[in-house]
This record gives C-alpha cells, structure tokens and sequence, in this order.
C-alpha cells in the first residue's frame, strides 16, 4: 500500500508539473522574444526624425551612433536612390538582411522580421522627405532573444523537482501512517495466535484502523479477564484445599500410632497427592493470561497484606511469630494478581509444611527503581541443597511433591526478567528471594496515575 501510494502520487504530481510548467516556459521564451523586437523597434524609432528631415550621410551617421545598437554595430540605414539622374542608394552601417528582404519592407511598408546569420533583423520601414521609404535595419543577436529563457526554465524545473519529491514524502508519510497500525494489528493478532494473550494495539492511525485497533484490544482483554477468571477461580480453589489440607496434615501427625491414625495420615496424603496432580494439570495446561500493556499488573504490597492476613489464622493456631515489612506504601508490579497470590501462598504452605509448629517465619518487599523483591524467610533448619530444590521446582518430579511452589515462583519472577534464589535466611532458616524487574517507563506512568507520589530509593539486590 505505501509504494502504490507512493507511485501514484509520483503519476499525479509529475502530470501536473508537465502540464503547468511547458506552457509557462514556453510563455517565458515568447515573452523575451517580445523584449527583444520591442527594444528595437524603440531604437529604430529614434533615427526617423532625423530621416524625416535630412538624407545626408553624416548627420545620419551620428544619429546611428548615438543609439545603443548603432553603437554597437547592430543598426543600419538604408536609403533608396533619389529620382534624380545619376544618383545612388545610400546605406549607413553594416547590412545583414537579404537584399530581397529589404526590398519587400520598402514595397510593403510595415515592419518584418528576418531570420540572419547569428539572430535576426529587424527591418523598420520609414518615410522620407523624397517621398521614398528608407528601411531601417536592427540586428538583434540570438542571445538577446533567449535572454533569461534558460534560467527560467531551471527554476521551473526545480519547482517541479521540488513538488514532485514533497508530494513523494508526503504520500510516504501517509502509507506509514496507514500501514503501520495495519501491520501493528496484524502482528499483534499473530501474537494472540500463539498464546500471547498480553499482545496489544495501539489505538493510533486512520479512524479506520483506530477503530480496528481498540476492537482488537477490547476482544483481548475479554479473553484475557475470562481466563484471568478461570486461573482465579483455581487459585482459589487451591487455596482452599491446601489450607484445610495442611491442618490435617498436622493434626493427623498428633494422633499417635494405631491403625486408624495410620489410616487418617494414609488418607490425608493420598488426597494431598490428588490434588498436587490437579494442580500440576491445571498449571501445565494454562497459557500466559498476564497482559503486558500499559497499566498491567497489580500492587504487590496489597496482595502480601491479603495473603499474609490469609495465614496468620493458622499461624497464630500453631504459636508462629510473623513480622511484615515494606508494605506500607503502594508497590506496583507487572504480575497478575493471582500470579503474585499463588506464588506467595506456595511459598507460605512450604514454610508450615516444612517447618515445625513455632517456627517464626517473615515476608520483606524491597522497592528499587529497577526491580522489587520480596523475601520469604524462616527460622526452620533451611534446605541443605537450595540448586537441587531449585531443579526440582524446574521440572517438579519428585516423589511427594508436586514442584509446584517454586515453579510458580520461579514462572512469576522469569516473566519479568527476574529470577528466584535460595539462600540462608537473617531468622536462620531458609529464605527464597523472588527478584521481579520492571519496566520503568510502562511504571512510572502507571504509578502516576494510581497517585504513587513517594520518591523510590535505589537498593542493591539483596545477596542470595
């Protein structure tokens, strides 16, 4: 579309260029022409006073000479012989025109023009005292008559030049204007294709395309809010189970020994089982539902004080100390809200399901211009090989655990451009630090508009 624009514009302007600019220059070239015979017409005019009064040579001569073409050489006199026996024609100056030529000016009695060697002549019929017509010849040189008629026609051609090359950009601008949201949308809808469901247009270009741009957007973020809807509903259900799961868990591990207690704990992680594969189902068979636009994310200091208001119940059951720190103030991530929520509820459920009833345990976010982090620590007795656990999370086979927790984490964190590390934690115990990057142009505009007006303070990352 942009070079068919590009070329009929071309067509347009060129058609319009030729059929103003060679009737203009061949005007111009008349229009010297006209100059050129009326100057001389003028100089000739000067010397019939002096023919009206006397035929005589040198007073002739000097009214030639006084005339710029006289001067010059270009101007000559030509007077026929007197009636009188004996008498001869007179001719003052250099001749250039045919004989012939000036015979027929005599017989004829008006101004002709002849074509001469170098130019041509102008020959200017004038009466005398005699009664005879004396012809008054002008040379006018070629250059005279195309005088300016070629630097007029380098300004034309320029002109042309110049409106044929501005109407080339101005019909490239267009066909960018028009084929770029077109190929943006195409792009965008090849990316919705292949699961991208955080692909977006931006709503700029013709109205057309506009148009198109904010339908596509609209469907989108449909699809994404329904599959957004379906992930929340599993986390939740998740969670659900997970909790009521865990205690009893723990309760069964109170009953002591005998065959029904051993039955109860039997039951309890076969149902823990099951649903570690329903989850690990539902996660493989998800696509990506985080959308990437502008504005996307959540804040992840509501959601620590939501999930952290979730376990402190069961903590508080099991004598636990919990601290919370950093979210005091809005902290805008670009992760989901459910994607931050399980991940954090993973991470949790290993610290009540790893760790003994009275273990304390803490969650940090740390906010920085280019990342934040949020630390998930314990005073338990931490994890020997934290590169081992981190390979079971990547591929989650192994007996007894699903790898969910740290897949989730893990997932979250590299969406980003993160990553999520295992080290050992202030309390003593483990502590998983999820590094989340940002983007600080897409941020800043959005922490803008949720009235985000603290001043962020650089930190360094955190050691593993």
């Amino acid at each position: 579309m942009r070079w068919a624009l590009i070329k009929v514009s071309l067509a347009v302007t060129a058609m319009v260029v030729l059929a103003f600019a060679l009737p203009l220059g061949l005007v111009i070239k008349e229009m010297a022409s006209d100059r050129a015979f009326s100057n001389a017409e003028r100089q000739a005019a000067t010397i019939g006073p002096t023919l009206s009064i006397t035929a005589d040579r040198g007073p002739l001569e000097r009214a030639v000479m006084s005339t710029p073409a006289g001067s010059a050489g270009r101007m000559a006199v030509h007077i026929p012989a007197a009636t009188e026996p004996g008498s001869r024609p007179l001719e003052i100056g250099t001749r250039r025109a045919a004989k012939k030529d000036i015979a027929t000016t005599q017989r004829l009695g008006r101004a002709t023009i002849t074509e001469v060697t170098g130019g041509s002549a102008l020959l200017q019929p004038t009466a005398i005292g005699t009664g005879q017509i004396a012809v008054i010849e002008v040379f006018v040189p070629e250059g005279e008559v195309s005088n300016g008629v070629g630097t007029a026609w380098l300004v034309l051609a320029g002109v042309g030049i110049a409106l044929i090359v501005g109407s080339v950009a101005v019909a490239d601008r267009l066909g960018v204007r028009m084929v770029q949201p077109a190929q943006r949308l195409a792009g965008a809808a090849h990316d919705l294709g292949e699961g991208k469901l955080g692909a977006r247009v931006p709503e700029e270009g013709p109205t057309e395309l506009r148009s198109a741009a904010i339908a596509f957007n609209s469907m989108a973020d449909q699809v994404v809010q329904l599959l957004a809807n379906e992930r929340e509903l599993a986390a939740d259900l998740s969670h659900r189970l997970r909790t009521p799961l865990t205690v009893l868990r723990l309760n069964a591990a109170s009953l002591g020994s005998g065959p029904a207690a051993d039955q109860t704990r039997a039951a309890v992680e076969q149902l823990e089982r099951e649903v570690d594969t329903i989850i690990r189902t539902a996660r493989d068979a998800k696509p990506q539902t985080a959308a990437t636009g502008p504005g996307a994310g959540c804040d992840a200091s509501e959601v620590v004080r939501e999930r952290m208001e979730f376990w402190s119940a069961l903590a508080e059951d099991e004598g636990r100390k919990v601290r919370v720190a950093g979210v005091d103030r809005p902290v805008r991530i670009p992760v989901a809200r459910p994607e931050l929520a399980a991940a954090l509820d993973a991470l949790l459920g290993n610290v009540f399901r790893h760790t003994p009833e009275g273990t304390a345990f803490s969650v940090d976010v740390h906010n920085g211009d280019d990342a934040v982090i949020v630390l998930v620590s314990d005073a338990g007795a931490g994890i020997a090989d934290p590169e081992a656990a981190l390979a079971r999370g990547n591929s989650g086979a192994r007996d007894g655990s699903t790898g969910l927790g740290l897949d989730i984490v893990r997932r979250v964190a590299e969406s980003t451009g993160g990553d999520v590390r295992i080290g050992s934690s202030v309390l003593g115990g483990t502590e998983v630090r999820i590094w989340i990057g940002l983007d600080p142009r897409e941020y800043a505009a959005a922490e803008r508009r949720r009235g985000h007006r603290g001043t962020v303070k650089r930190r360094k990352r955190a050691s593993a």
